[in-house]
């Protein structure tokens, strides 16, 4: 029996359609969708010459002469990237499954890159990921899960001229074999921040699709100038740097230098060599378990990098169990480290000479506006014991916080024995020229400490006093240069300064010969008052009065701060005949650095003793009994004395009272 004729034409007709849409069908005609969809998720306009499309379970998506072009706004150059063939491979079934996103592969063949900047800085290569910008990665789905990545012969060209940097890149996988799993292999060759750069990375091909058990291997060796930085470890999700075990090693002449790779402004250092463990977090860099060394000082702790608030924000907690300060000295801009420092280059040792030949005291590099309005800090700091010649303190407390150019130390606190040293420094950089105010205050310093810094005299007692500056200059030397302020320094009764230095001031030749010689005598110190005032940069005398059992001495004359030169006599009145003494001023003039000290050649053999005491300063010396009783506490000598002084105006240096009678 025949077929009805309708139940024939139905089906040749689907057999029919099928062979024409197999023979007619161009995937072609779906690049402008695939153009437009991938264009809106990078944020870049990009052009596909070819497209095809392998159906199955798992999809292979081919495209043609892909071209990543520049944004519309970024004129001339060739392209940002180009890549001949782009082969994916989509697993269908698990995106029908769950929705989840599963590439088993990528194929990348000739890819070229070149990243640019102008001058200006305008820039082909920032990306606008749609979706990215408010996405909190802690409650957002899992990312696509890539497999294996293949590459061949890539290339990549980076240049940006305010970075002064200019480097290439051969970028390429090598297959699994039975010594090695399959790798990305990339070399970089060039300079980075005007220095020679050269770069290795090995990394794992297969990007995602592996267990916990499997993370992703990561080897970075960089050379950028004289920094070295070596990362090793792995990543349990390298599209999101999660779950890292990363140890980063950094190296190098000049902590500093690491400005150009990290964006952190740091002072000039001595050599360093610094390690720990690198991870991210909640969109933060950790870099924690930190242990090195820079110059001769140890050095500990934590640090976490915000790079994705709108100034990246730095957040330290560090600790030294040894530090010597002159490794900090870039800090206040001064040449850092000393002649015995480890590890220096040439050129730091030839800085080193420079700063010890130069004839300036006070340091004049200029601060760094840029770098220091560049990233927020909070730094928690703390130097456990003081190592170094010259060293008279104990440890070092230090609260940093810069926050949009605003510096603060809240508080500085340098120990000395069983007293401290501790200042607060407010800078704000936000004009062109800085603005500084401190305030520091001198409690019970342990005199002994003070002296034997000196390798000279001997001492021991306590000074309490205060200090303030505010001035405007962008080094240290320009704000000292112009400011204006005071110093106050107080010693009371129970300390003693080697009579040496007394002596000395006194041209008490016997007894400096018998010091000199190795036997020296004390001076047992009943008070001591200094009180300077500081207006544009001069250092003038208000008082300077050192009360012994020796002597009295007194001081006038003032510390040009501007071009660093001293103008001061010293004054002395023995309280005892000594064999040789010679009772005539001496003179400190010229640099501040190596001044001049001699005899006043007009006085010496003609000045006639005159009654130089407490009673005759009794006005500024009773105006400082408050700051006087703040530094020294209540119960002092000094105090006393001013009042017994203001008590018997006419009293001259013989008059003053005895050690016995003070107490």
């Amino acid at each position: 029996m025949a077929m009805p004729r309708k139940r024939i034409i139905v089906p040749s007709i689907v057999v029919v359609a099928v062979l024409l849409v197999g023979i007619l069908w161009n995937w072609d005609w779906f690049i402008p969708l695939a153009q437009n969809q991938v264009s809106a998720a990078i944020g870049l306009p990009v052009k596909i010459a070819h497209l095809h499309v392998q159906l199955a379970r798992r999809l292979v998506i081919e495209a043609d002469g892909v071209t990543i072009e520049n944004p519309p706004d970024f004129q001339g150059g060739p392209p940002l990237a180009s890549i001949d063939k782009l082969r994916v491979q989509l697993d269908a079934g698990a995106y029908v499954r769950d929705r989840s996103i599963v590439v088993p592969w990528i194929e990348i063949d000739h890819p070229v890159i070149d990243a640019r900047a102008t001058s200006e800085g305008q820039n082909n290569y920032s990306l606008k990921l749609a979706g990215s910008g408010d996405e909190n990665p802690a409650k957002s789905k899992l990312g696509p899960q890539i497999g294996d990545l293949r590459i061949t012969d890539g290339h990549a060209h980076v240049l940006i001229p305010k970075l002064r940097t200019d480097f290439q890149t051969d970028i390429s996988t090598r297959a699994a074999d039975a010594d090695h799993p399959s790798q990305v292999l990339i070399d970089a060759k060039g300079t980075y921040a005007n220095q020679p750069i050269t770069g290795q990375f090995v990394g794992g091909a297969l990007l995602s699709l592996r267990d916990k058990t499997n993370p992703y291997p990561v080897s970075l060796q960089l050379a950028n100038g004289p920094t070295k930085v070596s990362l090793l470890g792995t990543v349990e999700n390298p599209l999101t740097f999660a779950g890292a075990n990363l140890r980063l090693d950094l190296a190098g002449p000049d902590l500093g230098l690491l400005f150009p790779l990290t964006g952190i402004a740091i002072p000039e250092t001595p050599a360093y060599s610094i390690a720990g463990q690198l991870d991210y977090s909640n969109r933060k860099i950790l870099f924690t378990k930190i242990a090195g060394k820079v110059g001769s000082s140890d050095f500990e702790g934590d640090i976490e990098v915000d790079p994705d608030s709108d100034r990246q924000k730095v957040i330290a907690n560090l600790s030294s169990h040894f530090i010597d300060l002159a490794d900090l000295g870039g800090f206040i801009g001064s040449t850092p480290g000393r002649k015995s420092t480890p590890n220096q280059s040439v050129g730091q040792r030839q800085e080193l000479a420079r700063a010890e030949a130069s004839s300036r005291v006070i340091p004049d590099m200029p601060i760094n506006l840029p770098k220091l309005r560049a990233t927020d800090i909070e730094l928690r700091y703390k130097g456990a014991k003081i190592q170094g010649r010259s060293i008279p303190f104990d440890s070092l407390l230090v609260n940093l916080t810069i926050q949009d150019g605003k510096l603060s130390l809240h508080p500085l606190t340098l120990t000395v024995g069983k007293g401290s040293i501790s200042g607060n420094v407010a800078l704000d950089s936000k004009q062109d020229v800085v603005h500084t105010r401190a305030d520091i205050d001198f409690k019970q310093v342990d005199l002994s400490r003070l002296m034997s810094a000196t390798h000279t005299f001997g001492g021991a007692g306590a000074i309490g006093g205060k200090a303030i500056i505010d001035g405007n200059g962008n080094s240290l030397a320009a704000l000292l240069g112009h400011g204006n302020g005071e110093l106050k320094l107080f010693m009371n009764q129970g300390g003693n300064i080697s009579a040496l230095l007394v002596d000395l001031s006194g041209l008490e030749i016997g007894n400096a010969l018998l010091s000199a010689l190795g036997i020296p005598t004390k001076a047992e110190v009943r008070c001591l008052v200094m009180d300077f005032v500081l207006e544009h940069g001069k250092l003038d005398t208000r008082v300077l009065l050192l009360d012994t059992t020796e002597a009295n001495v007194t001081g006038t004359g003032d510390v040009d701060l501007t071009n660093e030169t001293i103008k001061y006599r010293l004054r002395t009145e023995a309280k005892h005949f000594s064999i040789g003494s010679l009772p005539t001023d001496i003179l400190v003039d010229g640099r501040l650095k190596r001044p001049s000290i001699g005899p006043d050649p007009v006085e010496l053999g003609a000045r006639v003793g005159a009654a130089v005491g407490l009673g005759i300063l009794l006005t500024p010396l009773g105006a400082l009994l408050p700051t006087i009783q703040l530094g020294l506490g209540e119960n002092n000598v000094c105090a006393h004395l001013i009042r017994q002084a203001q008590a018997a105006p006419t009293a001259n240096p013989a008059a003053l009272p005895s050690r016995r009678t003070a107490r």
